[in-house]
């Protein structure tokens, strides 16, 4: 989420930012700070900084800090999604660094101008790179709604990289109609490798079908990534949710671990050590096993490892999230403290668990939580937490 970001820099003043970015990183104590002022920068508004950023994001500099501060520049433009940057955007395609180009093409879809054909063709034509920037490229196209002229991005459908394949797949769905791109995005929901499931969840958002939103809710990837794609494919064009969308939004959003497909990974066991261990695993399908293996121990000792959890591991971001989301799954009405916590976190990093803690608002009839998920409703930024809040509220009315 971006807003994460500019919460992250929003020590560094603007001023100060705009006097760093174009420093030489010589004359720096710690170079370091170019890229952050660059992205800094990517969270304000005025024509100056903007300025700034163009001339970051056109320097070809070989220079190893110069070559960061350019991508976090590109990536910042494509934040700031003024058309002005298009043209810097799209010189920057031809740079031989890929996480250059990789930014540049999403910054180009971001800023959701469609493209002439020339320029298309300027897109089209970093095609021929590494896989990464490939599908970053294929993207572009179809969050631009752009057609595939010369049938490049469809061969990039039979590729042997399943990220450049899905991709590729996706725009199939969104702009080519052809709905057979959805079964093998939907199969690789339950890949081995969680980089490929993640990716899947992605290229069906991009894809936009509301009939994919079923398997997409028992993935086991972050929530917050499957509701993205989840608000994509919901969304009608006037911006409401489709009807049809509402009770799987609130199942994917309530995120039981009970309701996943878990069969890519091996069972926890139900002990302290496994779950503590799988708790802190880097694939989310680990941490969910984890924590269905929790809610199956005892009422008593599912108290007392969540209290241990808590003290232990409450910092880590996932931790936090599951443990409140399990409190209201559970319905451990004596950790209600736990989800009036969670529910008032107001660091961008902990947003998943104030969405639990919406839901376990409504499963412990925490009634007293009204005025806070009121104000959330309307106020936050982040669309999973304003819609759950919402809802949150009329099932406590």
């Amino acid at each position: 989420m971006s807003e994460r970001f500019d919460t992250l820099f929003s020590g560094m003043s603007e001023e100060s930012a705009m006097s760093t970015l174009l420093k030489d990183p010589g004359e720096l104590d710690n170079p370091g700070l170019k890229y952050l002022a660059a992205t800094r920068l990517g969270a304000c508004t005025s024509s100056e900084s903007l300025d700034l950023l163009l001339k970051a994001g056109a320097n070809p500099s070989d220079n190893l800090y110069e070559r960061i501060t350019r991508r976090k520049a590109l990536d910042a433009l494509g934040r700031r999604k003024n058309p002005k940057a298009l043209p810097v955007l799209l010189q920057a395609l031809s740079a031989d660094d890929e996480p250059t180009v990789v930014n540049a093409a999403d910054a180009i879809a971001r800023i959701g101008t469609p493209l002439g054909e020339r320029d298309q063709a300027r897109l089209i034509g970093a095609l021929q790179g590494p896989d990464n920037q490939r599908r970053a490229v294929v993207q572009a196209f179809t969050r631009l709604g752009m057609a595939d002229r010369d049938r490049a991005i469809d061969r990039c459908r039979q590729d042997g990289n399943p990220l450049v394949a899905g991709a590729a797949h996706a725009h199939a769905v969104r702009v080519g109609g052809q709905r057979d791109g959805l079964a093998p995005l939907i199969e690789q929901l339950q890949d081995n490798n969680p980089g490929r499931r993640r990716a899947a969840v992605i290229d069906l958002g991009d894809a936009g079908r509301l009939e994919a939103l079923e398997p997409l809710t028992r993935c086991p990837v972050s929530m917050p990534l499957r509701a993205k794609s989840a608000f994509q494919m919901a969304e009608t064009e006037d911006g409401s949710i489709n009807p049809e969308a509402t009770e799987l939004l609130e199942q994917l959003l309530q995120d039981d671990p009970r309701q996943l497909d878990l069969d890519v990974v091996s069972s926890t066991c139900a002990t302290e050590k496994a779950i503590r261990n799988g708790l802190q695993h880097r694939d989310e399908a680990q941490q969910y096993a984890a924590a269905k293996a929790l809610m199956s121990l005892q009422k008593d000792h599912q108290l007392n490892l969540m209290e241990t959890l808590h003290s232990d591991l409450g910092s880590d971001y996932g931790v936090h999230y599951l443990l409140a989301s399990c409190t209201g799954l559970l319905q451990l009405r004596e950790r209600g403290d736990l989800v009036r916590q969670a529910l008032e976190e107001t660091a961008p990093q902990y947003a998943k668990s104030r969405v639990a803690a919406a839901w376990s608002c409504v499963r412990l009839e925490l009634k007293d939580q009204r005025p806070t998920l009121q104000e959330l409703s309307h106020s936050n930024r982040w669309k999973p937490l304003r819609w759950s809040c919402g809802q949150a509220l009329k099932k406590l009315s």
